[in-house]
């Protein structure tokens, strides 16, 4: 039976997921605090903590970097609040397999958990069964390009030029550096790769260096013997070895130390692994694909990555636009994320309303492509009816397409005039002044009277003014 911790200091909560929890299957401990929690983690084995952000004693930040660093085989979501959506994407980059956003809903609970632990279940065993050897790759279904069903090539010319990019350089040997902003699809991209690769029925293995530690990242590469240090309580393959024949992705590789770099270096020049406490060395053949979000010529010049190793991988290089840059895709990986997610939770929403379609071309998205996947997602979730209404999208992407309306028309308000007043400009003022005010309380119309000291007919009069009523 899988096992899952809760941590969230409000117990009522804690409470009702563990009712709901056991009810569908999984034993379930709970936790009041973090200090509590690492406590029982370091008595008892969890496939799974879920952990509110704010904890009276800690954060979610620091929960998942102690719980990665410590205990790597366990996997950690966060609970979030809708406005943390950045904070969230910060949290997936250091190593959290997802977030839940509040208010919390069982089915989206429940779904997640399960995909995390089916996740985290093809690298891992619970330490108390551990004997070091990875689960064999799950096979995926492709698509008639070769690729998986969920990799979606868009339709912009940034897309096209990415497909053309991977058709060239998956059937070499080449390293390969992905560039690109966070949430742009790296993995996604290393794993086609992979996939059309003659590497294709060997393991593909992705391993997140944001979140090693000095002390863990050894053990992580390259592996250990039992008893080799204090804890190693049994034999750890590393990742290298987990991907001998195939393909090792390595994302956010400029976080890792300086002394790690140069243990990876001898690695990659003399195609040999030792596991710590080991005299043994094994023979490896593994691809290495790497990922970054950071300039590492600016980290090179700084001193932080070793130029050598930079060589080593960069024998071909891929940078991943933004989404904002990839307006023609939007839609698309919109339209697609929705049919798996009504696969995935047995829905049947067919579409978006035209309003919804206006606010996702319109917003900016700096989560790119993982923050649409998730906004779709939750939103397929809420819908009530056929096609996903403003509604059921997050409060910061319904109001963004109405806060930029509010400044184009704040902008243009005067722009039939060739001279501008002092009325003009106090106009100008007042306007911005209430888009101001209705950006921080999210729209809220009594609020927004009250902050202005106007009461709400005078404030909608002047919002009609510019077309915003």
């Amino acid at each position: 039976m899988k096992r899952i911790l809760i941590v969230d200091d409000e117990i009522n909560i804690g409470l009702l997921l563990s009712k709901f929890l056991t009810r569908n299957g999984y034993e379930v401990a709970i936790s009041t605090s973090g200090s509590h929690a690492m406590d029982l983690l370091g008595k008892e084995v969890f496939n799974l903590v879920l952990c509110d952000f704010r904890l009276e004693d800690t954060d979610g930040r620091e929960m998942l970097r102690k719980i990665k660093a410590a205990y790597p085989s366990t996997g950690v979501i966060i609970i979030t609040g809708y406005s943390d959506i950045k904070l969230a994407v910060e949290l997936i980059k250091m190593g959290a397999y997802d977030y839940i956003t509040k208010p919390l809903y069982p089915d989206e609970i429940l779904n997640t958990i399960n995909k995390a632990l089916e996740t985290h279940e093809a690298l891992f065993k619970p330490e108390t069964e551990n004997t070091g050897v990875a689960a064999p790759p799950k096979k995926e279904k492709m698509n008639s390009q070769g690729f998986p069903e969920t990799f979606i090539i868009g339709d912009s010319a940034a897309s096209k030029d990415l497909l053309r990019q991977i058709e060239l350089i998956a059937p070499t040997t080449y390293s390969v550096i992905l560039t690109g902003e966070s949430g742009t699809g790296k993995e996604s991209v290393a794993h086609a790769i992979h996939l059309k690769s003659n590497r294709r029925d060997k393991p593909f293995i992705p391993m997140d260096c944001g979140s090693l530690t000095k002390e863990l990242a050894g053990s992580e590469f390259f592996g250990h013997e039992k008893g080799s240090f204090t804890g190693a309580l049994y034999t750890k393959i590393g990742h290298f070895e987990m991907a001998n024949g195939g393909t090792l992705f390595l994302d956010e590789v400029g976080n890792l130390s300086y002394e790690i770099q140069a243990a990876l270096l001898r690695t990659v020049q003399e195609r040999k692994v030792k596991r710590i406490g080991s005299t043994k060395e094994i023979d490896l053949d593994v691809r290495i694909i790497i990922a970054t979000n950071e300039n590492l010529h600016d980290a090179i010049q700084k001193g932080r990555f070793r130029e050598d190793l930079y060589h080593r991988f960069n024998e071909f290089s891929i940078h991943l636009p933004p989404l904002r840059k990839r307006e023609n895709d939007i839609i698309l990986f919109a339209q697609n994320f929705l049919k798996y997610t009504n696969k995935e939770l047995n829905r049947n929403v067919e579409g978006f309303s035209d309003e919804v379609i206006e606010c996702l071309l319109t917003y900016n998205w700096p989560g790119n492509v993982r923050e649409l996947k998730n906004v779709i997602r939750r939103a397929t979730l809420l819908s009530e009816t056929s096609k996903i209404q403003l509604k059921s999208l997050p409060l910061e992407i319904s109001t963004f397409a109405r806060v930029a309306a509010i400044e184009s028309a704040v902008e243009n308000i005067h722009a039939k005039e060739n001279k501008r007043g002092l009325k003009d400009a106090a106009m100008e003022a007042e306007y911005e002044t209430i888009l101001r005010v209705l950006k921080e309380v999210n729209f809220n119309k009594t609020k927004a009277a009250q902050i202005l000291n106007i009461d709400r007919k005078t404030l909608y009069n002047k919002m009609k003014a510019i077309n915003l009523d």
